[in-house]
């Protein structure tokens, strides 16, 4: 097997190092430098500021008709009748014609009486291992709640509950005491411990599922189950599947031609404890909702994020996850992608994994355990350096253009991430700085803020389907807390600017200067009771 393992820091020559570097360093140029232009020509830099603007405008407008176009595909096929469609894959015809069935599910049985697929739908197993590390009973236990509700046969699914050695006491006793309750529900369920200070490892989720993956294979062999039969989706211990996931999962492994070679990725949605999270969480975990539908909606774009699913012939193929790195979930898409020489695409899976937004048991823990998640999130910058190793400067089959594109991409994702809302909110303001005597400088700020006022309109779209998508209020909240989720937008731009950009620009300096983030620092998600006590 080919070594697509991320190398040590060691091992890290000048080459690899400057591509750690690049993402931060390209950064900080584009901040500076409308005050370098702004010293050799105030109306170049106008035009360059201008420029980006309308750009930027032009792409507002871009993403509030994909999230249109997300939110009424998630819509559709949240009400879509999974488990006939699935019988009717298996008999080759439609038992029960129903309005609301797409006409592809009538051209797909077509197909398979054609070319049947390598997957047979009675065959498929379905491996939910739920990462946790200390939480407690009262956030694992609607977890596995959530799983057992499913529109789905618990006898074709395997509950897998890999919890820490490292501090995981919690866990660990709740987690037997929940199997003890559930665990016969399912076809089979089992708890693994990840020893701690594995040697090569980082401190991370992907040394916890990898280990726990590895029990799973054993097992899996025990009972002869063929490994291309079994999808696995990982889960955090908030985590809670849409009841219908486990049989949209099963539909789409079933007509994809070659299921080793396909990343299976749901909608991750922060909605648990939205309700109870202060108003600048409620506004990040929303936009990183939106951000997940609206990827959907690009299938080229779309990576490994949270929640997601492989085969497990797949993760054979690729040695699990990566043990090295802290955002493992991403990464997992490049090893995947240079495992298979780039004949790897990730497929959406239109519904929604149900995850709570970040909060602590103080305000103030929250809006630093927040930044924490966002600047862990932002170290896939990291991957930048690697892709242009393994894809660049070791023997491969992957198509180079293919390899260029999904290169730029990366870079020019992370690179606007950090820079981005920093040059749209104060980059307007720095030619009349450096030129207070020009006039065309003054009007910038006028331009720049008519051009803004414009493209926040789009905003109201945000907002009615934040709406639309609010789990049902609790009853410890009165009428009025419906009206702060609507006040809560006008925090939009400063969220963005203190903690997506800052996040950004943080993880990306940081690996400039070679200070690895070698901890995966587990968020808190504070569960709410009636009487608004906060358990962690």
């Amino acid at each position: 097997m080919k070594n697509i393992e991320i190398p040590y820091v060691n091992e890290r020559g000048k080459r690899y190092r400057f591509f750690e570097i690049l993402p931060g360093m390209l950064s900080w140029t584009i901040l500076i430098l409308p005050a370098i232009l702004s010293l050799i020509s105030p109306i170049i830099t106008i035009f360059f500021i201008i420029a980006y603007l309308l750009m930027w405008f032009v792409k507002s407008i871009a993403l509030n008709l994909r999230v249109m176009q997300g939110y009424r595909t998630l819509k559709r096929q949240m009400k879509l009748p999974w488990q006939q469609m699935l019988k009717e894959l298996v008999s080759g015809k439609v038992e029960q014609p129903d309005s609301h069935i797409p006409t592809w599910h009538y051209e797909n049985i077509k197909r398979i009486q054609e070319a049947p697929s390598p997957i047979k739908v009675n065959e498929i197993v379905h491996a939910l291992i739920v990462a946790a590390y200390n939480e407690s009973i009262e956030i694992l236990e609607p977890t596995i709640k959530a799983i057992l509700d499913s529109e789905y046969d618990m006898q074709n699914v395997v509950l897998v509950m890999a919890y820490e050695a490292r501090n995981g006491a919690q866990s660990e006793s709740a987690i037997q005491s929940l199997l003890t309750k559930y665990g016969h529900k399912f076809k089979y369920a089992m708890a693994v411990k990840h020893p701690a200070d594995m040697p090569g490892e980082v401190i991370g989720k992907g040394g916890n599922i990898t280990y726990a993956a590895h029990a799973l294979a054993k097992w899996l062999h025990k009972q002869q189950i063929n490994p291309m039969n079994v999808i696995v989706t990982t889960l955090d211990s908030d985590n809670r599947p849409h009841p219908k996931y486990l049989a949209a999962l099963s539909y789409v492994y079933a007509m994809v031609p070659e299921p080793t070679k396909i990343s299976f990725q749901p909608i991750t949605m922060y909605t648990n404890n939205i309700w109870d999270a202060p108003a600048p969480m409620r506004v990040i975990a929303t936009g990183s909702s939106f951000w997940n539908v609206v990827m959907s909606m690009r299938q080229h774009l779309i990576r490994n994020f949270s929640a997601h699913a492989q085969s497990m012939q797949t993760l054979i193929d690729t040695d699990y996850w990566s043990v090295r790195t802290i955002v493992e979930d991403g990464h997992q898409f490049w090893r995947t992608y240079f495992r298979y020489d780039g004949n790897h695409d990730v497929y959406p899976i239109y519904l929604p994994i149900y995850q709570d937004a970040v909060l602590s048991n103080t305000y103030r823990k929250t809006l630093k355990a927040q930044f924490i998640q966002l600047r862990r999130w932002a170290w896939g910058a990291s991957d930048v350096a690697y892709v242009a190793e393994m894809g660049f400067f070791r023997h491969n089959r992957v198509p180079k253009l293919d390899l260029w594109f999904k290169f730029l991409r990366l870079l020019e994702g992370h690179v606007s991430w950090a820079t981005a809302p920093l040059i749209l909110a104060f980059a307007a303001f720095i030619p009349s700085t450096v030129n207070p005597d020009s006039f065309a400088a003054q009007q910038l700020p006028i331009i720049a803020s008519r051009i803004q006022t414009i493209a926040l309109a789009g905003i109201l779209v945000t907002l009615f389907l934040s709406l639309k998508m609010l789990p049902p209020k609790p009853r410890r909240y009165k009428k009025h807390r419906t009206l702060f989720m609507v006040l809560q937008w006008v925090l939009l731009p400063v969220t963005t600017i203190l903690y997506n950009a800052l996040s950004a620009l943080y993880s990306q300096t940081r690996l400039m200067f070679g200070r690895y983030l070698d901890k995966f620092d587990v968020t808190d998600k504070a569960v709410v009771t009636e009487n608004k006590q906060k358990i962690l």
